[in-house]
């Protein structure tokens, strides 16, 4: 297709077409952890066409959202400019009031979003960071997976890996499937990456009790991120464990937000000491750069969650983020799926300023074994 420049006027660049599909990519082994297992990701693609050019969007949700992609959110893009995308965001939010704007809603809202400002970018011929406001040239990351179902000899060589050659300051794995055994799972994550920064996320399993139990024994491994150590909906628990945790040790939650209200309860109850935000969840790029709005205005950093190369361009546009989630489901997909996924590199990953828009070229023939028919 021939790109479109600054000088054809985004005006006259209407969106005329939609596509959304949906691909689900088997895990490399069974995964798990404090509250789910599974064996395989979804992948949701969504691809808009304007001015002569294709803007790409995804999601990892569930395959139904490409369905009310198609029949309840497409008219809220086509035939509209291109250029308008804080109107066609609320057209979107508007559209689905009366089915809730959480969820699978969220999430497909997400992917057009994101898809609507890689094709502004590329109409533009500027990279995505170039059309946001650069705010630093790369993104630290923290290599994520260590899922419960691992042996304590893959846990080890994974989280050891990230740190040897990947370069990454800090690590993540997850807890709480069987947590009295994760004292000793710590302990062992400890020993493989010397004197990293561990994480431990329990994706809401635990009571208060438990939580502020475990902290401290996590705390003699010198572990200094708790994420969703309770449910993120219980604000008031996640804050009591936040008081009372151990110095130096932050509690993190916020990738289950969907609103912006959703954010900012978890704010205003002064419930984390680092609010998560998923562009994937919280209504793309438009959401994700309001959500990191949120957290300047409360002083309180920002991490993104999960789908590094959708991250990259607006995590290096938002002010107050401290890093990015490396999850290893979500690299492994995107490196074989996307060209142009970024590599990590001395633990952090950058855009590449010679390619428009996002960067990414979603590679159809690689991914047509996991369509979802």
């Amino acid at each position: 297709m021939t790109r479109g420049t600054a000088s054809s006027g985004l005006s006259q660049a209407p969106v005329d077409a939609l596509r959304a599909s949906a691909y689900r990519i088997p895990t490399d082994a069974p995964e798990a952890d404090g509250t789910f297992a599974w064996d395989a990701t979804t992948l949701v693609v969504v691809e808009l066409d304007a001015g002569g050019d294709t803007g790409l969007g995804y999601t990892y949700s569930d395959a139904s959202i490409v369905k009310l992609i198609h029949g309840t959110l497409a008219a809220c893009v086509l035939k509209h400019d291109v250029s308008e995308i804080p109107a066609h965001w609320q057209r979107m939010q508007h559209q689905v009031r009366n089915l809730g704007r959480g969820g699978l809603a969220a999430t497909a809202i997400s992917a057009i979003d994101c898809a609507l400002w890689d094709l502004k970018a590329k109409l533009l011929g500027v990279p995505l960071v170039s059309l946001l406001g650069s705010l630093r040239p790369s993104v630290p990351i923290y290599g994520s997976g260590g899922f419960t179902s691992y042996t304590n000899q893959r846990l080890q060589e994974q989280l050891g890996g990230w740190v040897a050659q990947d370069g990454c300051r800090w690590v993540k794995m997850k807890i709480g499937s069987e947590p009295q055994k994760d004292p000793a799972r710590v302990e062992a994550a400890r020993e493989a990456i010397g004197d990293a920064g561990l994480f431990v996320d329990a994706n809401g399993a635990l009571t208060v009790q438990q939580a502020l139990d475990y902290a401290q024994r996590f705390a003699q491994h010198q572990v200094s991120w708790f994420e969703e150590p309770v449910s993120s909906d219980d604000e008031a628990g996640l804050r009591c464990v936040r008081e009372q945790a151990p110095a130096g040790m932050d509690i993190a939650a916020g990738e289950y937000g969907y609103t912006l209200d959703d954010f900012r309860r978890l704010l205003a109850a002064r419930s984390v000491d680092v609010l998560q935000a998923d562009a994937s969840r919280c209504g793309g790029v438009t959401g994700f750069l309001r959500a990191a709005a949120l957290c300047d205005a409360h002083h309180v950093p920002l991490s993104a969650h999960c789908a590094p190369a959708l991250h990259l361009h607006v995590a290096c546009a938002a002010p107050r983020l401290r890093h990015l989630e490396w999850f290893h489901d979500h690299v492994r997909i995107e490196g074989m799926l996307f060209d142009g996924a970024p590599r990590a590199r001395d633990g952090v990953i950058a855009p590449d300023l010679t390619r428009p828009g996002c960067g990414l070229e979603f590679r159809h023939r690689d991914a047509a074994r996991y369509l979802v028919k």
